[in-house]
C-alpha cells in the first residue's frame, strides 16, 4: 500500500517548519510506509516515553530536534526520566551518564513537553476523549488510554513518540482503526471467588495471566460483576502489557467500548474462550514471585504504575504510624507529591521510613541499594516482571497490606490470600 502525504505534510518534510520538524515528519512518514499505513492522521495529544536515558544517542537525538527549532504541535506529557528532579530520593546514577540524562530531560522541556514525568499521565489530568486519536508511549499508559479512556493509540516507542508529537500526525494503522479494536478472545473469570476478584491482589495477577494468554490480541474479560475502579484497572493493564504485548483490553460492563460481551466482540463469535480456573490464577500468582524461601527481605517497592493519591491513603492506613524496619520505596508523580506536601503527609511518611520516589522509578534507574541477589517485595505485577532483570533483586509478590507488614517486621508476611 502506497502512503499518500498531503501537500502540507510534504511541505513540512521539505523544511517549511524548520529542520527539526522536517526530521520528525520524515520519521513518522517512513514508519507509516513500513507499517503499510495509507495515510497519516492528525492526533490530539502525545505521551512521550523517549525521554528516559538509555544511552547518549537518545540525548543527541533530542538535542538535534532542539537545534532544528522543533517544538511539539500537540499536548505532550512526559513519562519517567532517569533522575528525581524533585529531590525526593537519591539516584545513584554517576557521571557522565547523570549529566547526559539531565541534558536529555532538559531537551524535552525545550521541545515544549509538559514536565509531568509520570507513567500515569491519566492521573495527572491528561485524559483524551473517547474516540480521539493520540500517540502515546509507555506500555501501561497505552493500554489504559485505549481500554479505560477509550482513546485510540498504538504502542509508540522511542523515538517515534516525540516525532508524532512534533508532526502532530501518526500512521493510520492498528488500534487507530475501529475494526482492529474488536475483541476476538473471551477471558472468562466467572469461576473465580468474588472475594478474590474484590481484592487488591487479584488485578496484577489476572493481568499477568491475561497478557501471557492473550499476547497481542484484543480480548474481553467476562465474569466481573462490578467496576473494580481505576487503580485496579491500571494494575491489570500494566501487568498485561508487561507479560504480553497487550495494547487494548475490554471488560464487559466496565470499559467504555464493552457495554456487553456482544458489543466488545462486534457481534462476531469469539475465536477462543479462556475459562480461568482457581488453579490458573494461583499459578499466575506464584509466577510473579521469583524469590525462593526466605526469612528476610531487603527492600519493598510499590508504585508501578505510579501511585495515585488514593493508594497513598491506603499506604498510610496500613502503616498506621508504625516505623518501618525495611524502607518502602513509593514511586509516584510530582502531581501527587505536591498534594502530599500540601498536607504535610510526605514528611510524616518519610519519618516512618517511606522513601518517596518522584519523576522516575526504581526499576529504570539505580535507586535501590546495590545488592545482587537481594529480595524485593512488591504488590506491582509490572515491578515483579521487570525487577529481576533490571535491578538484580529477586521478587516476592504480595498485597499492599502484606508489603507493609513485612516492611514493619523486616520479615516476609504473607496472608492466606497472598499464597
Amino acid at each position: 500500500m502506497t502512503l499518500e502525504l498531503s501537500d502540507d505534510e510534504r511541505s513540512i518534510a521539505a523544511g517549511s517548519r524548520g529542520a527539526g520538524a522536517a526530521m520528525a515528519l520524515r520519521i513518522v512518514a517512513d514508519s507509516a510506509r513500513l507499517l503499510g499505513a495509507p495515510r497519516l492522521i492528525p492526533i490530539e495529544s502525545a505521551h512521550i516515553d523517549g525521554a528516559l536515558y538509555h544511552g547518549d544517542s537518545g540525548t543527541i537525538f533530542a538535542e538535534r530536534l532542539v537545534d532544528g527549532d522543533a517544538t511539539v504541535s500537540v499536548r505532550a506529557t512526559l513519562n519517567v526520566g532517569a533522575l528525581d528532579l524533585m529531590g525526593c530520593s537519591r539516584v545513584r546514577l554517576e557521571e557522565p551518564a547523570r549529566g547526559m540524562a539531565r541534558r536529555m530531560m532538559e531537551a524535552y522541556r525545550k521541545l515544549g513537553c509538559e514536565q509531568s514525568w509520570t507513567c500515569a499521565p491519566y492521573q495527572a489530568g491528561h485524559r483524551p476523549e473517547r474516540g480521539s486519536d493520540v500517540a502515546w508511549g509507555e506500555s501501561n499508559a497505552v493500554v489504559f488510554c485505549n481500554s479505560v479512556l477509550g482513546a485510540r493509540t498504538n504502542r509508540y516507542g522511542d523515538f517515534l513518540d516525540i516525532a508524532c508529537a512534533i508532526a502532530g500526525k501518526a500512521p493510520d494503522y492498528g488500534l487507530h482503526r475501529p475494526e482492529n479494536r474488536r475483541a476476538t478472545i473471551v477471558f472468562d473469570v466467572s469461576a473465580l471467588p468474588a472475594s478474590f476478584l474484590g481484592s487488591e491482589i487479584a488485578w496484577p495477577v489476572l493481568g499477568s495471566l491475561y497478557g501471557r494468554e492473550i499476547g497481542n490480541a484484543v480480548g474481553v474479560v467476562t465474569g466481573v460483576s462490578a467496576d473494580p475502579g481505576e487503580d485496579a484497572l491500571k494494575a491489570f493493564g500494566a501487568a498485561a502489557a508487561s507479560s504480553g504485548a497487550v495494547g487494548l483490553f475490554h471488560i464487559a460492563g466496565v470499559t467504555p467500548e464493552a457495554q456487553d460481551v456482544g458489543t466488545a466482540l462486534g457481534g462476531v463469535a469469539p475465536e477462543a474462550t479462556i475459562h480461568v480456573t482457581r488453579e490458573m490464577a494461583s499459578d499466575a500468582q506464584s509466577r510473579l514471585s521469583t524469590a525462593g524461601k526466605t526469612e528476610t527481605i531487603d527492600a519493598v517497592a510499590i508504585g508501578s504504575p505510579h501511585l495515585s493519591l488514593a493508594e497513598f491513603d491506603m499506604l498510610e492506613n496500613f502503616i498506621a504510624g508504625r516505623r518501618l524496619r525495611v524502607p518502602i520505596h513509593a514511586c509516584t508523580g510530582r502531581h501527587v507529591v505536591s498534594e502530599l506536601d500540601r498536607a504535610g503527609r510526605r514528611k510524616a511518611l518519610e519519618e516512618l521510613g517511606v522513601v518517596v520516589v518522584a519523576d522516575t522509578c526504581v526499576v529504570v534507574t539505580p535507586i535501590l541499594s546495590d545488592n545482587p541477589g537481594g529480595v524485593l517485595m512488591t504488590n506491582s505485577g509490572k515491578f515483579a516482571h521487570y525487577a529481576p532483570g533490571n535491578t538484580g533483586y529477586s521478587v516476592l509478590y504480595a498485597s499492599l497490606a502484606d508489603c507493609v507488614e513485612s516492611a514493619v517486621s523486616g520479615k516476609p508476611f504473607l496472608t492466606e490470600l497472598a499464597r
